[in-house]
């Protein structure tokens, strides 16, 4: 499975998007739990370049939660022939470090629609904040993937989709499934490392004290998070 080369830059209309439709998804949680989200990635072998920046940017997403209650992840990955796994939830950051440097990419097809049943299973054991995904490509029917994102939406799980590359197709796909979940889609790009890690800890911040923790966090942020605070006092 190929890739093209990443773009030079990301839009700035498409993070703020994202950040609107973040700062607008709804958050249903009780008082004194855990934040719980879904870390998915694809792990075939066009993301092997990247692959050792996503280990980083789950770590920092823990960082910024410790202060809220803390959060519990779980990775989800696919690559080569069929494989899918998930992990354990955890709310330690170094397990969770560990598991994502153990994983190597294999070459193989998309298996987005595993993702989402998986999310669809987990959050019907107990409600998942957030399913976060990280992908270049599609090689699935859409429409298939549809069905499963809308039963993910009606069950309160907004998925936030970070597309590497400029694959058309992916595109498409990654914001039917936002679309469907009450989620957001947004790309990344070579020159977007900072921005993909602010708007990642958001998503965290989000899952794991919702709207408040987020305007709180976007105050002491500022840069492009700061834009979730103005839609969440508009809100």
């Amino acid at each position: 499975m190929g890739r093209g080369d990443l773009p030079a830059k990301s839009s700035k209309d498409d993070v703020q998007d994202f950040l609107r439709k973040v700062a607008q998804t709804p958050v249903r949680k009780s008082s004194g739990e855990r934040g719980r989200l879904i870390f998915a990635l694809d792990a075939t072998a066009s993301r092997e370049p990247t692959w050792d920046h996503a280990c980083h940017l789950q770590a920092e997403m823990f960082h910024e939660t410790s202060t809220l209650g803390g959060l519990e992840i779980q990775l989800a990955f696919y690559r080569g022939f069929g494989e899918f796994k998930a992990t354990k939830w955890t709310s330690d950051p170094d397990t969770l470090l560990r598991q994502m440097t153990g994983v190597h990419c294999l070459a193989g097809e998309t298996q987005i629609g595993k993702v989402l049943r998986h999310a669809v299973s987990e959050t019907k054991k107990r409600k998942v904040d957030a399913l976060v995904f990280v992908g270049d490509c599609v090689e699935e029917d859409v429409d298939k993937l549809g069905a499963i994102a809308g039963e993910l939406g009606i069950l309160g799980t907004p998925a936030f989709l970070f597309q590497e590359g400029g694959d058309p197709i992916a595109e498409f796909a990654f914001r039917q499934i936002a679309k469907l979940t009450n989620g957001a889609y947004c790309p990344f790009d070579s020159g977007s490392a900072k921005t993909l890690r602010e708007l990642l800890r958001a998503v965290a911040v989000f899952a794991a004290g919702g709207r408040a923790a987020l305007e709180n966090f976007a105050k002491s942020e500022g840069g492009a998070v700061l834009q979730i605070a103005h839609q969440v006092k508009r809100g």
